[in-house]
């Protein structure tokens, strides 16, 4: 008999990362984890998925030979369109951001700091094209959520008393959601708000080098 597969795979915290969604608002979605999030939008919420490279509007990903070329997220991966989808310029597009018009960014990071310290766009030494839009966005929407595997593949925490790469934003997480539960961003450290399947609350705090609190 196969062993218990302990935690959320990458579907099952998108999923989680969706329920993080109200009806009305306004949200962006990262790169990674975060876009699978626009295939689970709860029924009966009505939310318009914003992506800096120009869409205002966004379906979930398309089946396999539909897709079209030219509709792309942030992440250049084919997503599909809506009857009421916008398209704009970058101008546009981050001034929505700066603007305070979108209530909320899910995210991936590399590292959470237990202040909402966030670091998700460069490793030293490795090549990136850019920081993309996540320093505007961390600075810009009303709530940070990020989404990430709770270890490294080396399996050292990413989730730290303070950051050790090149920072994107000081504190502006609020909320932490892995592979092993939901934390919030609190005075003092971090606050379990939910645990993973088949995950103790013993091995959440074990695979957790930031200070979690009660």
């Amino acid at each position: 008999m196969a062993a218990e597969i302990k935690g959320w795979d990458r579907n099952r915290m998108a999923a989680r990362a969706a329920q993080e969604l109200q009806d009305g608002w306004y949200v962006n979605l990262g790169i990674g984890i975060p876009t699978l999030v626009a295939n689970y939008i709860p029924e009966g919420v009505h939310v318009t998925l914003q992506s800096e490279n120009g869409m205002l509007g966004i379906g979930p990903f398309p089946y396999e030979g539909e897709e079209d070329p030219d509709l792309i997220n942030a992440g250049k991966q084919t997503v599909t369109e809506l009857p009421q989808t916008a398209y704009f310029d970058s101008a546009e597009s981050f001034a929505m951001i700066r603007g305070g018009k979108i209530a909320m960014a899910i995210l991936g990071a590399m590292e959470v700091a237990e202040n909402g310290d966030l670091a998700n766009w460069m490793i030293p030494g490795k090549l990136v094209k850019g920081m993309g839009g996540a320093m505007d966005l961390v600075a810009g929407v009303g709530r940070v959520v990020v989404v990430m595997d709770h270890t490294s593949k080396h399996g050292e925490s990413k989730v730290l008393k303070s950051c050790t790469l090149p920072l994107t934003g000081q504190a502006v997480v609020n909320r932490i959601i892995t592979n092993l539960g939901v934390l919030d961003v609190v005075p003092g450290g971090l606050k379990i708000v939910e645990l993973a399947d088949g995950v103790s609350e013993d091995e959440l705090r074990a695979a957790t080098e930031a200070t979690i609190l009660g």
